[in-house]
């Protein structure tokens, strides 16, 4: 586990956490592995009558809690070891909400922005060709992830229940409403994270009115900051794949949204907000007391983790801050709030939407924020008390968390002390 790619680098955080819990090696040699990653290509006749392969990817990384869980994202830049490691993220994330999952994930090598809307539900629907034995209620649910979203999720459900010949709404999460999808999906990620940190505030030395800075507008980080917007906070520099604007006075969340729907750009949308428009990467920089990465994974290094200002960094993007960016943080007295933790919520409401599927009755929007809020602040509050009683990382706590539950679950199946007698 001492290489470099994403997926060892993603492993160090299992040495760590196993270091600080009398584990046996079994559930070590379990975990370091994915179960099955599945391979393919997706062949599909494009609008002009010529036919296109895209590579395709399935990875169940372990099942010893439940089936596996996690999205399916269209992405140029995917890549089978991306999959593997966001599979073994999600493994961790559902442990650490006591979800009763495993840790899934796919991809498609694609830029979907390419693609006609026909063209696009021709690769949905072929994905789920490609993987119907592997995906299926009680074994692998997908769900959206980068560029993928609740239209496309009603494809592949739809073509599921086409090849099995039974309507199957469990076997897909964030569908449309209209089609068996949860309430309170749209902003499940970004509304974990605001509990996260409302319950954690006077411990994280947040104020009730703090300032926050988002890198990454899409979903996640648009439901952010409209959330902390609404709390009183000030969210005062935010950014897109084109670039960020700042304004320490605090921006107009609802005008922006409004501009990013329309399909402008936020520095496009600088001059209306009266703001500066600046490089992305100086939006890490700016004075903040809450930092909010909301885009793609390696967004903070080594190389720019000491320019941060921020008390405190809320990962609601997945693994947006390196190994060696960490060590920068934590020696900087910066708290990272890790992913497995602060961007929980989307699979915590995945599962109400997938318990809900199964016994066929739906619940109403506020019952579904109540039971997300008690997930929330049940875990947040065990992972900051393991925090604080070893004197490590809340990213490390997290870990120890979630390893906890799930070497409990290896090792009920028997291990080598077992078996040798």
């Amino acid at each position: 586990m001492s290489g470099d790619s994403l997926l060892d680098r993603a492993l160090v955080r299992l040495e760590e956490a196993a270091g600080h819990l009398q584990i046996d090696q079994d559930v070590i040699e379990k975990l370091k592995y994915p179960r099955e990653t599945t391979k393919t290509r997706l062949l599909i006749r494009m609008d002009d009558g010529s036919r296109k392969s895209f590579q395709a990817w399935r990875c169940r990384y372990d099942d010893t809690r439940g089936p596996t869980k996690g999205g399916i994202r269209f992405h140029p830049h995917s890549t089978m070891e991306e999959v593997e490691t966001l599979a073994f993220w999600m493994t961790f994330k559902c442990a650490v909400m006591n979800l009763p999952y495993g840790g899934g994930k796919g991809a498609v090598q694609v830029d979907p922005h390419s693609l006609s809307k026909s063209e696009l539900e021709r690769l949905s629907r072929a994905y789920v060709q490609a993987f119907a034995s592997t995906i299926g209620p009680d074994r692998d649910i997908p769900a959206p992830d980068v560029y993928t979203n609740a239209m496309i999720m009603g494809w592949m459900a739809d073509e599921y229940s086409q090849i099995t010949g039974q309507v199957s709404p469990a076997v897909i999460t964030g569908k449309p409403i209209s089609l068996g999808g949860s309430l309170g999906r749209n902003d499940a990620t970004a509304r974990g994270g605001f509990y996260l940190v409302r319950n954690l505030a006077s411990e994280l030395g947040l104020d009730r009115d703090h300032t926050v800075a988002i890198q990454g507008f899409g979903n996640a980080g648009q439901y952010y900051a409209r959330l902390a917007a609404s709390d009183r906070n000030t969210v005062i520099a935010v950014s897109d794949s084109a670039g960020a604007i700042y304004r320490p006075g605090g921006l107009d969340v609802e005008a922006l949204i409004a501009g990013k729907s329309s399909g402008r750009r936020l520095i496009d949308m600088a001059a209306d907000q009266g703001a500066h428009a600046i490089d992305a990467e100086e939006l890490l920089s700016v004075e903040a007391d809450l930092l909010v990465p909301a885009a793609l994974e390696d967004m903070i290094t080594a190389d720019n983790a000491a320019r941060i200002k921020a008390k405190v960094i809320l990962e609601l993007a997945n693994g947006p801050v390196t190994p060696g960016a960490d060590k920068i943080l934590n020696d900087h007295g910066v708290v990272v709030l890790p992913d497995i933790l602060a961007n929980a919520g989307g699979v915590t409401v995945s599962y109400f939407e997938w318990v809900q599927n199964r016994q066929g009755f739906y619940w109403d929007l506020e019952e579904i924020h109540s039971r997300l809020l008690k997930i929330v602040e049940r875990e947040g509050r065990a992972v900051w008390s393991i925090a604080k009683e070893r004197g490590v990382s809340v990213r490390s706590a997290a870990y120890i968390h979630a390893l906890d539950r799930l070497a409990t679950a290896i090792e009920a199946h028997g291990t080598q002390s077992f078996f040798a007698g």
